[in-house]
């Protein structure tokens, strides 16, 4: 098993998908204030823990997916934190899959560092426990919202994101291709 080839394998996946919807949809997302995609997030988030207890879907997608979108949405918001939000839709296709791109990378070489410093323990953990710290994660990032960024020791709202971005990796890792 080789984390950095599973990781781009994960995210290769997420950006085709993230393409895909462009064509779509355009950048409509470009709209969303903080607060909107944050919810987003949280939603998602909560369907999988849904799903974890519940251990039934309804709707008949699964865990997976989930935190495909997560991931997709994080490099969002890491797009949206250095932007802002705007009223209509103010960049091409080609500039959001250069900053899907961008944000990929920086994801990737965290993952790296901190995967170096923590020596892979994020096979031993249970999928269970990535979806409780995506979901504290996004409460940190409410509470960061609810301050207007004005944090005392915080990393802030991009640290944030990058977290949940690197647990639903390995949580898509664990699920399988």
């Amino acid at each position: 098993m080789d984390t950095n080839k599973e990781f781009e394998a994960i995210m290769a996946e997420c950006r085709e998908l993230f393409a895909k919807k462009l064509h779509d949809y355009g950048a409509s997302w470009r709209i969303l204030r903080p607060s909107s995609l944050t919810d987003q997030l949280f939603i998602k988030a909560k369907r999988i823990r849904s799903l974890e207890i519940k251990k039934e879907s309804l709707v008949g997608e699964g865990i997976r997916p989930e935190f495909v979108a997560l991931i997709n949405y994080g490099i969002v918001g890491l797009i949206q934190t250095e932007k802002g939000f705007a009223d209509t839709v103010d960049i091409s296709v080609e500039e959001a899959l250069q900053l899907y791109d961008r944000y990929a990378h920086e994801a990737l070489e965290l993952m790296k560092r901190k995967n170096h410093d923590y020596d892979e323990a994020w096979r031993s953990m249970r999928v269970s426990s990535y979806t409780d710290f995506i979901l504290t994660k996004l409460q940190r990032i409410k509470e960061i919202e609810d301050l207007d960024g004005k944090t005392l020791v915080s990393e802030g709202v991009e640290g944030n994101y990058m977290d949940i971005i690197n647990y639903a990796v390995f949580g898509a890792i664990k699920l399988g291709y």
